[in-house]
């Protein structure tokens, strides 16, 4: 079964959707957001197999908060957080935190947006191994267990050119090359909103 492509577009859009207030994210439009960058794991098979199954998982643990009886506790990253936390619910044995659950996306955007980035940077022909190797290595790395680091590294040596990459996931390469500094700068914000909320409700050594 074929994958839909990658809508860089719709991933900007989203994003630039989420941001609510001065510092806060809606929660709704961020799984929108999401749910296109999985289109994007899923294309590029194997290599990112350690990463696009636990997406999907976590985006649907997500959007059933957000269908429940108290979907207004979810509205927004704080919302929820404050909402976890003020319920003692975060250290609570039987329930799926969503600050816990959303922890993992972000930690996911962290790496998908450096290594957007790196490409960005490469010419047409540019070899795409070594700056996601960097962009994951750098990132996302940190919290994978050894194996887990080593599979992901030699999956990443199969990685085609900048060029063949981008016409692989993309509808239209040329496009998202364009559209690609403006979705990285709002994918930036939307990723330092959340950065700081779990900062200052002191989540980011949720377990």
């Amino acid at each position: 079964m074929s994958v839909e492509k990658f809508d860089l577009h719709k991933v900007h859009e989203k994003f630039t959707e989420s941001l609510a207030g001065d510092d806060d994210v809606y929660v709704d439009q961020y799984l929108e957001a999401f749910k296109e960058l999985y289109k994007f794991f899923q294309l590029m098979g194997t290599v990112f197999g350690f990463v696009s199954s636990d997406v999907k998982e976590k985006v649907e643990i997500l959007e059933k908060l957000r269908a429940k009886e108290n979907a207004e506790s979810f509205l927004t990253i704080r919302t929820m957080m404050e909402y976890e936390r003020e319920s003692n619910l975060l250290s609570k044995k039987d329930y799926v935190s969503g600050s816990r659950t959303l922890l993992r996306l972000h930690r996911g955007l962290d790496f998908i947006q450096e290594f957007l980035r790196r490409l960005g940077e490469l010419e047409g022909d540019g070899k795409t191994n070594g700056v996601c190797q960097a962009a994951y290595n750098d990132t996302l790395a940190q919290f994978h267990p050894w194996l887990i680091r080593k599979g992901a590294n030699v999956a990443m040596y199969a990685l085609p050119n900048r060029d063949q990459l981008l016409d692989k996931v993309c509808m239209d390469a040329t496009v998202a090359i364009k559209l690609l500094p403006d979705m990285l700068s709002v994918t930036r914000d939307v990723y330092n909103r959340t950065q700081d909320l779990y900062t200052k409700y002191d989540l980011h050594g949720l377990p």
